[in-house]
């Protein structure tokens, strides 16, 4: 057993090591497009797209919940040995796709119009721009959809090095798009969402001919099972709140900013959302990585190796992300000044608190696909669902009441805190997972490590010297003082062991 979970350990470090191949293509990548797209476009036509793409992402609510439905079965029968499933679950995910793309266009074409033109705050003469966007975010949106059982299959088959291949395509033609849009030959703004359309249709095409050319039940047949399209239409339906609290949370205090401020407040809440989407990339890929492990160790009735897994996995994302997260934090008006040419005013304040948030979700990852592992989530979804729908009402009656943009942020990480504790009473029943042990050897863990990281550059940060030099000095010191608590606070004996064997075995070679 010792031996098996070893190599499952190096799986798992394997594919985490290929993904972050691809993050920080993708992260460079970013940072560069994001400072180009926002200086060609302006800040009012990059408020515009971010948040006229937020109303099509609301409809990302049905197909997320399918998504987590596609993986699940398909990882699960994988962990079961039953290879003759697979073609089924793959096919009849397919038929589901194509049902939920007919249903989407026809909902989202008449909302989405009325919507951006009588309830969002645009400027009068920039919205025949803004439902072109609209009109391209959600031909891309359907293209994505339709890349649900591909992307699906190969995280089931840990394929990582093609996932971080086809990324790494993906990132690279939105550098090109990114170049490209100075070259406009129409409106800038309708142009990019063009080029970015085409560019998702690209990635949606890698997918399709990698499955196809390697796994063998990625042949789509006219299979209708009856049985196993109710079983999933059952899961995706509970799962369908989660989902809904996630996207309302996110693109609806997206949609609340618009309704309460201004473009310009949208633009700044945007670039804070690129910047920690690409920081928390680190912890999206690491998750990427370990869920499948998750899920085929319930299936397979490795119920002990799956609880530590759980465990370790909410303490090392903290840590993966927190690393990067706390010189940020220390530094973020410089890098927000080096990153962009003109820097959208609130945008260090969302940053910040985006980051907090991001550290605070970090724990519940490995917990959420628990969950979602054991195909039981009705009672889960209900409760921790329903905590997470309060953002939307509450953040709203802070902004009616005067409160600032910011408050949205402030809201979501407060929420996150009740939706951890809610999510450990409830999987003490669902798998076993003690909250007191969890508390014990992650809760405590990861807030000691923080305490202790924050003393020296706390005292030392009114004494770093402005400009690029105590930009360097501030940024070493973070990461010493987070590598220094994480290894003796935040690791076990044995895992401290394990990097020390690691160390020295890379020396010898």
């Amino acid at each position: 057993m010792e031996t098996t979970n070893s190599h499952k350990g190096r799986m798992i470090a394997k594919n985490t090591l290929m993904l972050y191949v691809r993050m920080i293509f993708l992260f460079l990548v970013g940072f560069y497009t994001s400072r180009v797209v926002l200086d060609s476009l302006g800040e009012n036509d990059y408020g515009i797209y971010g948040v006229v793409g937020g109303v099509v992402a609301m409809f990302s609510i049905i197909s997320g919940a399918l998504n987590s439905a596609v993986t699940r079965f398909l990882t699960f029968e994988m962990g079961k040995g039953e290879k003759a499933d697979l073609n089924k679950v793959y096919s009849t995910s397919v038929l589901i796709q194509f049902a939920l793309a007919f249903v989407i266009v026809v909902i989202c074409e008449p909302v989405g119009i009325w919507f951006v033109k009588n309830e969002m705050t645009i400027a009068p003469d920039r919205i025949p721009a803004a439902l072109w966007v609209l009109q391209f975010s959600l031909l891309s949106f359907v293209v994505n959809l339709m890349s649900v059982p591909q992307m699906a299959s190969i995280t089931a088959h840990e394929k990582m090095s093609a996932y971080a291949y086809i990324g790494i395509l993906d990132g690279a033609l939105r550098l090109g798009v990114a170049l490209l849009i100075v070259h406009s030959p129409t409106d800038r703004l309708v142009w990019y969402s063009a080029l970015m359309t085409v560019a998702v249709v690209m990635v949606r095409m890698a997918y399709g001919i990698y499955c196809r050319c390697n796994f063998p039940e990625c042949r789509f047949n006219l299979i209708f099972k009856k049985g196993l399209l109710k079983e999933m239409f059952s899961f995706a339906g509970w799962n369908f709140i989660g989902v809904t609290s996630g996207v309302l949370r996110d693109q609806g205090g997206n949609i609340l900013v618009n309704i309460f401020f201004t473009t310009a407040m949208n633009a700044a809440r945007g670039v804070a959302v690129q910047l920690n989407g690409a920081v928390q990339g680190f912890v999206t890929n690491f998750m990427t990585a370990v869920n499948p492990q998750i899920t085929k160790s319930y299936a397979s009735g490795e119920r002990d190796y799956m609880l530590s897994l759980v465990k370790k996995s909410s303490r090392m994302a903290f840590f993966l992300l927190f690393i990067i997260a706390l010189p940020m934090l220390f530094n973020t008006e410089y890098l927000l000044e080096i990153w962009l040419k003109k820097v959208p005013e609130h945008s260090a304040s969302f940053v910040r608190l985006f980051l907090i948030f991001a550290l605070s979700e970090s724990l519940s990852s490995p917990l959420i696909t628990a969950q979602l592992a054991t195909g039981n989530i009705r009672n889960y979804q209900i409760i921790v669902g329903g905590l997470q729908l309060l953002n939307l009402p509450v953040s709203h009656m802070f902004l009616k009441y005067g409160a600032p943009a910011q408050t949205t942020v402030a809201v979501s990480i407060v929420i996150s805190q009740i939706c951890l504790v809610a999510r450990l009473l409830l999987l003490k029943k669902m798998v076993g997972l003690s909250p007191k042990e969890f508390f014990a050897q992650v809760y405590i863990k990861v807030c000691a490590v923080a305490a202790t990281s924050l003393v020296f550059p706390l005292l030392l940060a009114s004494l770093m010297p402005e400009g690029f030099a105590g930009f360097c000095a501030s940024v070493l010191l973070c990461v010493i003082c987070a590598g220094v608590s994480i290894f003796y606070i935040g690791c076990t004996r044995g895992e401290r062991q394990e990097i020390v064997s690691m160390i020295l075995n890379k020396i010898g070679r």
